[in-house]
């Protein structure tokens, strides 16, 4: 029996799930079928039965838009009003971007006065929906995130996207091959999944000592996007080591 070639025959459009009779064990209303972002996975809730498994299908055009579209709602959602007390000292916040080679005019980064923060402004459609700031001395907590937004905090024009977890490593690896995606918390929101999906290309890099998470964003993320890998890292890819930045050229080649 081509399970395939009942589930093509579906023809199921994005986000539908279709309920049917087990095409292999033939108990009633125990097989479904779902279309996640051109994700195709199937499965019996028979406990005996074993059908199961997924593929991938081709997004139409209305289905990326609508995406994307979905993506500019949660962009607009939330509203985030810089605080007056954020302001453009690159003075102040000189010393850290020399140590992490960051450029904060190019970046936009800004200064906490209040709390000796930089801050790292999350930007989408133009938008500033949000912002984070990492402490600048001992204050407590290191990263502060200063609004609601799901989104992550970007920075590059490439065309891959490289999921780290905080802002430093990614606008160290953003540019004009890479995307540096923040997710600037322990897992994937539907905002971060919504976001990524605009790219046929990812790499999963997270630290060195966070392997299952990292297996687990990648599999997560394959719902999502049509190629997905996962850079094992010497460490951290802020400090840049020669032979993690090798692997990662190595990736996206």
């Amino acid at each position: 029996m081509n399970i395939l070639s009942i589930i093509n025959d579906l023809s199921l459009v994005n986000g539908e799930t279709k309920r049917m009779a087990c095409p292999v064990c033939n108990t009633k209303n125990t097989f479904t079928v779902t279309n996640n972002m051109g994700s195709i996975v199937w499965n019996c809730y028979k406990a005996s039965c074993t059908a199961g498994g997924g593929t991938r299908t081709s997004l139409t055009a209305d289905d990326i838009r609508k995406s994307l579209g979905r993506v500019a709602d949660e962009t607009h959602a939330v509203t985030f009003d810089r605080p007056e007390w954020f302001v453009r000292d690159y003075h102040k916040i000189a010393s850290f971007c020399d140590q992490w080679q960051l450029d904060a005019q190019d970046l936009g980064l800004l200064y906490d006065v209040k709390e000796h923060r930089v801050v790292f402004p999350v930007v989408h459609g133009g938008v500033t929906v949000d912002a984070t700031g990492r402490s600048l001395g001992n204050r407590i907590p290191k990263w502060k995130r200063y609004g609601k937004s799901v989104l992550p905090y970007v920075s590059g024009r490439g065309k891959t996207a490289v999921v780290v977890e905080d802002c430093i490593s990614a606008a160290v690896v953003g540019g004009d091959v890479y995307v540096g995606v923040a997710v600037l918390g322990t897992s994937l929101s539907n905002g971060h999944k919504q976001y990524l999906s605009q790219f046929s290309s990812a790499v999963v890099a997270l630290d060195p000592d966070a392997l299952p998470k990292t297996l687990q964003f990648a599999k997560e993320l394959r719902m999502y996007v049509d190629n997905v890998k996962v850079l094992r890292l010497y460490d951290d890819l802020k400090y840049q080591q020669p032979s993690d930045m090798a692997n990662l050229s190595a990736l996206g080649d």
